[in-house]
């Protein structure tokens, strides 16, 4: 299952990476073939019924993850994600707080009455989570409101008037108004709204706006001009202003229109019915240019930037799932947001996302449409997202059906003890020594040939054998494809025996028509590579074929094939030197900077030597900025190693390419040895320049060790329901919603017989259950960025431990 990472470069999803990655039987041992060949058949070996954690196992040793910091302590086991609310993921912010929904809609204020109905349909989903069936949304509408701009509906700025033409208008105003007193065209204004005009704008300015609406009923064939403008004192508070033009528009719609002046004064003025809907239509695709906002709204740099951040929390769903529906709503596409890392599907997960030119009215009535996913916590800022723009992520995770060694025979109570003692020791070390920071199974796919395997092919220019690969399948697959009987030992989903059956036919026949219309779409590559290939004049075409593919997923392919090499040294490193600093090893030269010039970096000065005040400039306009894009290492003399100021997590190890350097010490030649072998492609690690320019690989850098942000919190629970939710979600807390089955505390429920002491009577059975009592421990970590929760997980629990839940059918890839 592909887990939740926040990666600084995180490696895009294949179209269906968000299934379990455990469920073939991959060999990533490379071969070495001529530049064109390709295999015989696009069908992989059938492979034999193993279980899930045995296929889990095999594969963490062929892409290099065999090692641990604490092979001595005892493990234990435990169903992961069993249910998607036992994964819970929330960021960590830059400034280091963890991040939680907070509000819903554009106001501030919670939506209690949607949300809740939004939540039934959640529960709905929770019910029928396997097969991920979910109930649409119906929307509901809301009033979109103007905000104000600077721009004339032709684009000019409002001319700043002097204060005696300003006062001179204000008297015609009045004037008007007061011819029109009388009248019966006076609009209906609540008493409620009429003391909100009253706090905003004055008596004598809330009666003249009145007048000028009335005016505008009583002569409705008149243009906007002929009508005088009502000009009010000046409103120096940014959120007041804003709060008396939504105000405006949401008394007297479609009969006046409001914009700041530069002296913060607010010009109100007529918008006949007539020009308003062909008005809003203009501003709407002045905003779709990306130009300024209409006549009547705030500018962006009043409403504080150009891009709207927002917190989106979502259940069961990828995050490129929920981004490609938003985008779809506001005609800017999926690429139109940015965030700092994708989150996994099957869990809760929060984080922060933005997007540039719209509104946090627009985004909340959008928001409202979506299913077991919301967004709230609306702000604006000058700048976007960036991957990587967070310290980590929070996990909170709940491990059920827990069993520990030597645990035979012990009663509950002793289990419970025997579960906080193993548990303890294991959180201990772990929060102290850390883990091995190896990628996750998830980096490599979960289909019959894994992606570093394309990777590899790719970078030896073997274009037309990583087509093949990409194409591959398995006779498990097609057989179920082809057969009307139900294998209850493997059973393989709608979608990959569709994949299946069309990658045959192209096979067979080359009939790209007929497989086409059998494939899923959501198998991109295979879609696009087949719809190339098919075309006339193009079936040699591979890098054609390929350029098909979305860029993101033919990176992922040669990014899996750079982490398989960093694993496989990695373990070689920690078996070889464990965790002593040798000399060689390489460290990041911007985070001892201090220890390499024997001082500490101090505050920049306030005065120069003259005594005159230095203005340093903002951190957007340095040119010194700390956070460079491009990490630098060095190698460690022996004095340095020996020195003891550098320890084991300073260490880090490159990623293959050509920016980067190799430890200049046997661990660099174990480069060397491991990419010019069968296994690692018979490359060179200092020749990753490629006619490709794409894959051309600079490398990178990555610590040998990562530990969490702070010590590991747990709780043992006793319990007999499966369905039962131990924590709360977001929304639960916002809701003031208590899990099911729990009671203030996050302790199970349990009705009691009533008796004298009213305590639980015990009857027939109940000691019967008392012994089927299952456990399950919650796990609250925080780890940083790029760091795989799996990976901290194997550590905890050791080979094996980690089994993940299979919610869907999964053994034909």
């Amino acid at each position: 299952m592909a887990d939740v990472v926040a990666l600084e470069e995180p490696p895009p999803k294949r179209a269906k990476v968000e299934s379990p990655p455990s469920t073939a039987n991959v060999a990533s041992t490379f071969t070495k073939p001529s530049k064109d060949q390709a295999p015989n058949k696009s069908k992989a070996p059938t492979q034999p019924v193993t279980s899930n954690t045995d296929r889990d196992l095999e594969k963490e040793i062929k892409v290099g993850i065999t090692e641990y910091v604490c092979p001595e302590n005892s493990g234990f086991t435990g169903i992961l994600k069993q249910r998607y609310t036992d994964f819970l993921v929330n960021e960590i912010l830059p400034s280091g707080r963890v991040l939680h929904l907070k509000n819903l809609g554009d106001n501030g204020k919670t939506e209690k009455g949607n949300v809740e109905q939004k939540l039934s349909v959640s529960k709905q989903a929770s019910n029928v989570e396997q097969n991920g069936a979910a109930v649409e949304e119906p929307p509901t509408s809301i009033t979109q409101v103007d905000i104000e701009s600077k721009t004339e509906q032709n684009g000019s700025k409002v001319q700043e008037k002097p204060s005696s033409a300003r006062q001179d208008e204000a008297a015609e105003a009045e004037e008007e108004v007061k011819n029109d007193q009388d009248d019966d065209a006076a609009p209906q204004v609540s008493d409620e709204d009429l003391e909100t005009l009253h706090s905003l704008f004055g008596e004598k300015t809330s009666s003249d706006i009145i007048g000028l609406v009335k005016a505008i009923n009583k002569h409705p064939g008149r243009k906007a001009r002929d009508f005088k403008p009502v000009i009010s004192a000046p409103i120096t508070d940014k959120d007041e202003r804003t709060n008396a033009h939504v105000s405006l528009r949401r008394i007297f719609p479609d009969k006046i229109e409001s914009v700041t002046e530069q002296d913060q004064c607010i010009r109100i003025r007529a918008l006949p019915p007539r020009d308003s809907g062909r008005k809003r239509k203009r501003d709407y695709d002045d905003d779709r240019r990306g130009g300024q906002r209409g006549y009547g709204k705030l500018s962006w740099e009043e409403l504080g930037g150009e891009y709207l951040h927002f917190t989106l929390y979502k259940e069961n769903k990828d995050t490129m799932e929920v981004v490609g529906y938003l985008g779809s709503q506001t005609k800017v596409g999926a690429r139109g947001f940015q965030f700092a890392g994708t989150k996994d599907r099957r869990g809760v997960t929060v984080q922060r996302v933005s997007v540039k030119r719209q509104t946090a009215q627009r985004m909340a009535h959008i928001g409202r449409t979506l299913r077991q996913s919301y967004i709230g916590d609306f702000e604006h800022h000058h700048q976007g997202l960036e991957l990587g723009d967070l310290a980590g992520n929070e996990f909170l995770i709940t491990l059920r059906n827990c069993h520990f060694e030597n645990e035979g025979g012990l009663d509950s109570t002793q289990r419970v003890q025997l579960a906080k003692d193993v548990v303890s020791k294991a959180v201990k070390d772990f929060s102290e020594k850390g883990f091995i920071n190896y990628y996750g199974l998830q980096r490599f796919g979960s289909f019959a040939t894994s992606t570093d395997t394309v990777g590899v092919k790719l970078l030896q220019n073997n274009l037309r054998g990583a087509i093949a690969d990409i194409l591959l399948y398995t006779d498990t697959a097609l057989a179920a494809a082809n057969s009307t009987d139900i294998d209850t030992a493997i059973l393989v989903s709608q979608d990959d025996k569709a994949r299946a059956k069309a990658l045959d036919i192209w096979e067979t026949t080359k009939n790209g028509r007929e497989a086409l219309r059998i494939l899923p779409r959501k198998f991109s590559a295979e879609h696009n590579i087949i719809q190339h290939l098919s075309k006339k004049g193009r079936g040699k075409d591979w890098q054609g074929a390929l350029y098909q593919i979305p860029r993101n997923l033919r990176l992922m392919y040669v990014h899996a094939y750079q982490s398989l090499v960093w694993n496989v040294v990695a373990g070689k490193r920690w078996t070889r030197f464990g965790n002593k600093v040798v000399e060689g090893d390489l460290v990041l030269v911007h985070e001892h900077e201090a220890k390499e010039n024997g001082i500490s970096k101090g505050k920049a000065d306030d005065v120069d030597q003259d005594g005159d005040v230095v203005i340093n400039p903002a951190d957007e306009d340095s040119a010194f900025r700390e956070k460079d894009g491009f990490e630098r290492a060095r190698a460690l003399s022996k004095e340095e190693a020996e020195s003891g100021k550098y320890c084991v997590f300073d260490i880090v190890l490159p990623l293959p390419g050509f920016d980067v350097e190799y430890p200049p010490n046997e661990i660099g030649e174990f480069y060397k040895e491991l990419m010019k072998s069968e296994r690692g492609g018979g490359l060179d690690p200092h020749d990753m320049r490629r006619s490709w320019k794409e894959l051309s690989l600079s490398g990178g850098y990555r610590k040998l060790l990562a530990r969490p942000l702070k010590e590991l919190s747990f709780e043992v629970k006793e319990y007999t329901n499966d369905h039962e939710q131990f924590v709360e979600t977001d929304i639960d807390k916002l809701m003031k919603k208590k899990p099911k089955g729990q009671k203030e505390g996050g302790e199970p429920e349990v009705e009691a017989e009533k008796g004298s002491n009213g305590d639980v009577e015990m009857k027939e059975g109940d000691r019967e259950a008392e012994i089927q009592k299952k456990l399950a421990i919650i796990l609250k970590l925080q780890l940083g960025t790029s760091q795989y929760a799996t990976m901290a997980l194997r550590e905890l629990m050791k080979a094996g431990g980690v089994k993940i839940y299979q919610p869907e059918f999964i053994g034909g890839r």
